[in-house]
C-alpha cells in the first residue's frame, strides 16, 4: 500500500435526530487517500463532509465499515490505543481555532507535543521552528486574545503539525477568514506539503482551495465520487 496512506471501506454512519428516527448519513463509502497529496471533499451541506472526516481521524467510530492506515484497521484498537494513534499520527485543523486561551501561542503548539511525551524543553523548541514556519515567531508569547483570526488560525496550523503526523485533517479551515487571511493560509498549505512532505485531507466550500488540491472527492446522496475537473 506504499501509494496509499489511508484507505476507507465501506463506511456506513447514522444519526438519530430528535424523534429517534434514524438518519443514514454515509452510505457505504470508500475512497483511498495517496501520500503528501491535498485531497479535498466537497458537497452540499449537511451532505456528511464533516461527519467522514472524523471518522477517517478517527474522532468517531462508524457504524459498519473500516478505515485502514498503511494496512493497520484503526477501529480494531481499544478507545485508549485508538486516542494514542490518534496522537502520534493525525493533526486536525478546525473552522474556529479551539485555542487554549490561558496559554501563548507557543504554550499551545508546546502541549500537544508534552501529552506525547516530549518533554517541556523539546517541545518549546519545537513550537518555536513552528511559529517561524508559519510566520509567527515574534507573536510567540502573545495569547489567542492578542492574535487576529489569521494569526490564531496559523497558530492551530503549528499546533496541528507539532507531533509530526502523518496526515492533517482540516474541516472548513478558513470558513471564519477573510479572503485574504483565507488566501494566506492556503499558501502555507501548499508550502508545508513541500517543506515536510505531508498529506492533507480537507472539507472546503472555498473554490480557491479545491483549485489548489491534488484530488477532489464529492460526497452527494451518502455516497463519494472523484468529481470531474
Amino acid at each position: 500500500m506504499n501509494n496509499v496512506i489511508l484507505k476507507a471501506e465501506n463506511i456506513y454512519k447514522s444519526f438519530k435526530t430528535v424523534k429517534k428516527v434514524s438518519l443514514e448519513i454515509l452510505k457505504g463509502i470508500s475512497l483511498e487517500i495517496e501520500p503528501e497529496k491535498i485531497t479535498v471533499i466537497v458537497g452540499a451541506s449537511g451532505a456528511g463532509k464533516s461527519t467522514l472526516l472524523h471518522l477517517l481521524g478517527a474522532l468517531d467510530r462508524p457504524d459498519s465499515g473500516e478505515v485502514f492506515y498503511e494496512d493497520k484497521n484503526i477501529f480494531n484498537l481499544s478507545d485508549e490505543r485508538l486516542a494514542k494513534f490518534r496522537n502520534e499520527n493525525i493533526g486536525f485543523i478546525f473552522q474556529f481555532h479551539h485555542l487554549l486561551p490561558e496559554f501563548t501561542a507557543l504554550e499551545n503548539v508546546a502541549i500537544p507535543q508534552m501529552i506525547n511525551g516530549t518533554s517541556l524543553n523539546d517541545a518549546s523548541e519545537n513550537g518555536k521552528e513552528l511559529l517561524e514556519t508559519v510566520g509567527l515567531s515574534e507573536r510567540a508569547e502573545h495569547k489567542p486574545a492578542e492574535l487576529s483570526g489569521g494569526e490564531q488560525q496559523r497558530v492551530a496550523v503549528a499546533r496541528a503539525l507539532a507531533n509530526n503526523p502523518q496526515i492533517i485533517f482540516a474541516d472548513e479551515p478558513t470558513g471564519n477568514l477573510d479572503s485574504a487571511n483565507s488566501d494566506a493560509i492556503h499558501k502555507l498549505i501548499i508550502e508545508l506539503k513541500v517543506k515536510y512532505n505531508k498529506t492533507f485531507v480537507i472539507v472546503t466550500h472555498n473554490q480557491n482551495l479545491v483549485e489548489l488540491a491534488d484530488k477532489v472527492f464529492e460526497i452527494k446522496d451518502g455516497k463519494i465520487n472523484p468529481k470531474s475537473s
